[in-house]
């Protein structure tokens, strides 16, 4: 599945008749990339962003930005969020330009199931990291 109008098409009629998972919306964003934002249903606030390459999937969600951390607190969140890259299922923190960023990746080949599995576990865990870093925030 390589094609991102045919992913924003499937995600879109998935997204509603969502059968016990989570709604979708979905806009495409053109661009020399085009890129999909993938706002799920109560979470609003924090959508996810799918690219298609020739090589991969990739969901990024932004969490906040290096300029919303206490001061003097940025190497124990870094230390905090390498603790808790291990134990997030299909999830990896990362910093994309002074803004903080949680990503999966999938293969072109994954299944419609398999890319709306980790669009909900990206979400999930995108909450989750924004609780478990509050405490490094302003």
């Amino acid at each position: 599945m390589t094609d991102s109008k045919k992913l924003a098409i499937d995600l879109a009629l998935r997204g509603k008749s969502a059968e016990g998972g989570f709604a979708f919306d979905v806009t495409p964003i053109p661009g020399e990339i085009e890129v999909l934002r993938i706002e799920v249903e109560d979470r609003e606030e924090l959508p996810i962003f799918v690219s298609v390459s020739e090589d991969q999937i990739l969901c990024i969600a932004y969490l906040f930005q290096e300029h919303e951390i206490i001061q003097g607190k940025i190497a124990q969140m870094n230390e905090a969020m390498l603790m808790t890259n291990i134990t997030m299922p299909l999830s990896a923190f990362a910093k994309i330009d002074g803004q903080y960023v949680i990503y999966g990746a999938l293969s072109v080949h994954s299944s419609l199931y398999d890319i709306v599995h980790e669009l909900e576990i990206l979400s999930s865990n995108s909450v989750e990291a924004l609780e478990a870093m509050s405490d490094y925030l302003q």
